[in-house]
């Protein structure tokens, strides 16, 4: 039985591990996180280990990229300071080795895998929110819903440009339903350990210690027991 339990326990540890540096299973992420030294401008805090690579961070800056062809500008041009934490959102998502405890699969044509209720600190969402409240959208979920017979999205039939605080009302529903619930809005700080900062200056990342602190609190994980138990006993000699 003690076999039993240190096999367990190994795996569980295995699974946290990868959990802890991976990438997601999706249209331009890398297979595995590793270094990338020429991340582009606001990409480059990912650059001593990323799961994007330089071409994807340089098409992350620019309008109508061929990344997933979506326009920022779909009711009128976006602000500089607005679009600076829509170019800061793709990075995290598109650089981020940390997202582990937060993936799930996804039902996309464009992806295997998303990510979920990712809890964002306080002051990120508030200055993202602060900074496009007064920008123009027609659409509260981003992720579905848009007119694409253009090649890229467009308002659909039946929408009206207003602003954000007209379509989103409150900095909460915003970072949580722009991308489907990819985010969760949280009243942690930066300096809690608690939250996942979506863009930091320092080194190393301080999302990686954010990324063990949600493994560690989570449930063991669950294992087929066919794949743990036979093993053992065979190892033991039961059988």
């Amino acid at each position: 039985m003690r076999t039993v339990i240190l096999v367990l326990a190994l795996v569980s540890l295995a699974v946290s591990q990868d959990k802890l540096n991976m990438c997601l299973t999706a249209k331009h992420h890398k297979a595995k996180p590793g270094p990338e030294g020429q991340l582009y401008k606001q990409c480059s805090p990912w650059k001593d280990n990323a799961c994007c690579t330089a071409n994807t961070t340089e098409e992350a800056h620019n309008d109508n990229s061929y990344l997933y062809n979506f326009n920022w500008n779909h009711c009128g041009t976006m602000s500089e300071t607005c679009k600076k934490h829509f170019i800061q959102d793709t990075c995290f998502y598109e650089c981020s080795p940390h997202l582990g405890p937060w993936i799930q699969l996804a039902d996309d044509s464009w992806r295997k895998e998303r990510i979920l209720d990712v809890p964002l600190c306080r002051e990120d969402c508030e200055s993202w929110w602060n900074d496009c409240k007064n920008d123009f959208t027609c659409k509260d979920n981003w992720h579905k819903g848009w007119d694409w017979t253009t090649g890229r999205n467009e308002c659909p039939t039946g929408t009206q440009c207003k602003t954000f605080t007209d379509i989103f009302h409150t900095a909460q529903n915003m970072c949580e339903t722009i991308w489907s619930n990819s985010y969760k809005y949280t009243t942690y700080t930066k300096d809690s350990g608690k939250c996942m900062q979506m863009w930091f200056t320092e080194v190393p990342n301080p999302n990686k210690k954010v990324a063990e602190y949600y493994l560690n609190k989570a449930p063991s994980v669950s294992v087929p027991a066919s794949l743990i138990i036979l093993p053992a006993l065979f190892s033991m000699q039961l059988f």
